[in-house]
């Protein structure tokens, strides 16, 4: 959980002081207060940062020095206005500093950046923002995110919205956690047989896929094949590391929640998932939608006793992930073996039904 401090401004009215309190202990936030103030908030449950007899104490930029000799713990807050000042981070941080307050004067993605990836792992990493739309820009930069944000507001409600976002937020290290292993199964190639001109869709994500990665895709939602991106050393065309050539237009495509969709349907902006051959998987955003005519082929494979099949362009670009390397479409051969996920039940508007008898043929 991505921790939401509040700075309470001591040039609110003794009522909003007091409303920004509440709703910050009732939120669980850390509040920052001048050293007046402190007595005052210690009548509220929440964490109290301030230059003196807090629960964590302020220290000014020249005193990062003394952070070792406190015994509790300490924040300092670092103005980056250029490059050269993100070296202020790492003296921080090789001071021990517990939790690094950054103010960019114009913080907008790259400045920061840089200092969560020199921080991850050493520190606490807050951004101040002023409001729930910055942080979480600031949550998700560089995948990681900041550990937190220092909201400069006197609006309650932002503070409920920060919270909210925090606890929700999308970064890559949290999906890892949250997107189950998905069990894959080998399956024997039984035909593939050429086929006319065809609608086939290629999705360009807006992330790179690596060799062994891809989408699972099929004509029937019970059974999906692991189609390869259009990356590795042995692709004969130049490599497009965010794209993968998934099919004729009426296939499903798994996407994020354990849901299928129809792959026509999927425009900018919607989230599918990328899967590797160990079953790992993560969201990625689509950056377009790619529909064209090409000549297509239907391959159709047993897996468990069961007949499952796709159609696919008939292109050499196009290759199922099997255990070890990609096999292209163009290759395939009777009992060659190729990794697909294979589902019990039926599907209605892409939600999975256990239980139900679904017929796709």
């Amino acid at each position: 959980m991505r921790e939401v401090w509040v700075e309470i401004k001591d040039t609110l009215s003794p009522d909003k002081k007091k409303t920004m309190f509440e709703v910050s202990e009732k939120n669980g936030c850390t509040v920052i207060v001048k050293d007046e103030e402190v007595k005052k908030a210690k009548s509220f449950n929440v964490r109290i940062a301030s230059r003196e007899d807090g629960d964590i104490k302020i220290l000014k930029e020249k005193e990062i020095a003394l952070s070792r000799k406190l015994g509790k713990p300490v924040c300092v807050k670092l103005t980056i206005g250029n490059p050269s000042d993100e070296k202020k981070v790492t003296k921080a941080i090789e001071n021990g500093i517990d939790y690094i307050i950054i103010w960019c004067t114009d913080w907008k993605i790259i400045p920061i950046e840089n200092i969560i990836a020199e921080s991850y792992g050493k520190t606490r990493l807050l951004a101040e923002v002023i409001n729930s739309k910055e942080a979480k820009i600031a949550f998700e930069t560089l995948e990681l995110g900041v550990d937190g944000v220092v909201l400069k507001t006197s609006n309650p409600r932002e503070i409920e919205a920060t919270v909210e976002i925090a606890a929700k937020v999308k970064t890559r290290t949290n999906e890892r956690e949250k997107n189950p292993k998905i069990e894959l199964d080998l399956a024997r190639i039984v035909s593939s047989k050429q086929l006319s001109l065809g609608s086939r869709v290629c999705i360009d994500t807006c992330d790179m896929m690596k060799e062994g990665e891809g989408m699972l895709v099929g004509c029937q939602s019970s059974g999906l094949f692991l189609i390869h991106a259009e990356v590795g050393k042995d692709l004969k065309s130049d490599p497009r590391p965010f794209r993968v050539n998934a099919g004729a237009v009426s296939l499903y495509i798994l996407t994020p929640g354990n849901r299928t969709r129809y792959i026509s349907e999927l425009t900018t902006g919607d989230e599918v998932l990328i899967v590797d051959k160990q079953g790992n998987s993560r969201s990625t955003i689509v950056g377009r939608v790619k529909i064209e005519k090409r000549p297509m082929v239907l391959v159709e494979a047993e897996v468990k006793g069961q007949k499952i099949k796709i159609i696919l362009q008939n292109a050499e670009t196009i290759r199922l992930i099997g255990k070890d390397s990609p096999n292209p479409v163009t290759n395939l051969e009777p009992n060659d073996q190729v990794l697909v996920q294979l589902q019990k039940g039926g599907r209605h508007f892409g939600v999975l039904v256990e239980d139900e008898l679904v017929i796709e043929k």
